[in-house]
């Protein structure tokens, strides 16, 4: 059986942004962390609800400044230790609630991987740049605590 999903239109939505990182952590470690594994390195402990498959539903929430964040979204497109892509909604202080697609790229090195992670379709720069100076921290913490986990 061939799943298709649609993902959002983004046409009216231009802003977008990269991080590439080398990280620690092999592939199939990180594909874990960012398929099955949230609650180990960045949602609020037993907040996540998560269905790893193409058109599979998650939540969870993140615990900041005493405040929780919710995040949610649906898989796109999963290619196990290679590809992961997602849509993405945060609330006010995020998103916006607005629909955006989250495409992490998982390329194996000698040691460790690059990740190349590419997040398109916010609806203003201010979104945008709010990623921009989070997502660079978010990729430290998930490859600190990713980094000891043996394969």
């Amino acid at each position: 059986m061939n799943l298709q999903v649609c993902p959002p239109d983004l046409s009216s939505r231009p802003f977008h942004l990269t991080v590439d990182r080398v990280m620690i952590a092999s592939p199939e470690v990180l594909y874990r962390a960012l398929t099955t594994e949230f609650d180990r390195w960045f949602a609020a402990p037993g907040s996540v609800l998560m269905k790893p498959e193409v058109n599979g539903v998650f939540f969870f929430e993140t615990e900041f400044e005493g405040k929780r964040h919710p995040h949610y979204g649906r898989f796109l497109r999963l290619q196990p230790e290679k590809l992961i892509e997602f849509t993405w909604i945060t609330g006010p202080d995020g998103t916006g609630g607005t629909e955006t697609v989250l495409t992490i790229e998982l390329i194996p090195r000698d040691t460790g991987t690059r990740l190349k992670l590419s997040h398109s379709g916010f609806s203003n720069e201010v979104s945008k740049n709010k990623h921009s100076h989070a997502w660079p921290m978010v990729l430290e913490q998930l490859d600190q605590k990713m980094a000891e986990v043996s394969v």
